[in-house]
């Protein structure tokens, strides 16, 4: 791992609707929660924010420090507007640095343009670009890495069984399938035929309907405040403590 990240938080008194006065003035509001103490409303200036959510993702542990006390934490959960992408909410999982915790990572692809099969004019594709991983936070990578430069044909592959975890890193999945492949090679001919079946089928008629009758007319600072964290394999907030507190 790289340096570490860090952000300072202030508390924050708006909640629900009021908080769209913060962002107008360039602040996100934020929650921070986790086992041992109740969620915490906070709130960052937008840039300082952004930068770190985009250097943390939600697998890079964030040292942050609210109101002079400090804990480790995980993004958990960001908010973006659906038209701008401007992040509008993030929650913050606090976490010990004893806990092994779950995260989703990234896996990266190692010689990208030097396999023998690109030099032959195949095409290495990737099928899966993350994967669930647990271990304690100081143990967290950024990504994981598999190496591409032994493919040759198109019958062969790479898969999760290829892949090195870092020490003291496992699989979220106690029975992850390590024959789940991570990267296909395929004959340039035979890709593009299977495009063009794919964009000759029919688009289901029913789709223009779709939005309508499953869609949302809640304005759009409601759906962000009611987006709740927490998730399978964490510790997460009481439903009824997430309801006062967001």
């Amino acid at each position: 791992m790289g340096d570490k990240i860090t952000l300072t938080l202030a508390v924050r008194e708006q909640r629900g609707k009021k908080v769209t006065h913060l962002r107008r003035e360039g602040l996100v509001p934020g929650v921070v929660y986790g086992h041992g103490f109740e969620p915490v409303l906070v709130q960052s200036e937008y840039n300082v924010l952004e930068k770190v959510v985009r250097e943390a993702g939600k697998h890079t542990p964030v040292h942050l420090t609210v109101d002079s006390k400090k804990r480790i934490a995980l993004i958990k959960d960001i908010e973006r507007d659906p038209v701008k992408a401007r992040i509008q909410h993030v929650a913050f999982h606090a976490v010990k640095a004893s806990d092994v915790v779950h995260a989703e990572v990234p896996i990266h692809l190692e010689g990208l343009g030097e396999s023998e099969a690109e030099k032959a004019g195949l095409i290495v594709l990737q099928a899966i670009e993350t994967v669930q991983i647990k271990a304690k936070p100081a143990d967290l990578p950024e990504a994981l890495t598999v190496s591409i430069l032994n493919l040759a044909t198109n019958e062969d592959k790479v898969t999760l069984a290829d892949v090195t975890l870092p020490e003291g890193v496992e699989y979220a999945d106690v029975e992850q399938d390590l024959e789940l492949v991570v990267a296909n090679v395929y004959e340039p001919a035979a890709l593009e035929a299977a495009n063009e079946a794919a964009a000759g089928d029919a688009e289901d008629p029913s789709a223009d309907n779709v939005e309508a009758e499953h869609g949302s007319d809640t304005p759009q600072d409601t759906q962000v405040e009611e987006t709740r964290p927490g998730g399978k394999g964490q510790d997460g907030p009481k439903q009824s403590n997430v309801d006062a507190n967001k």
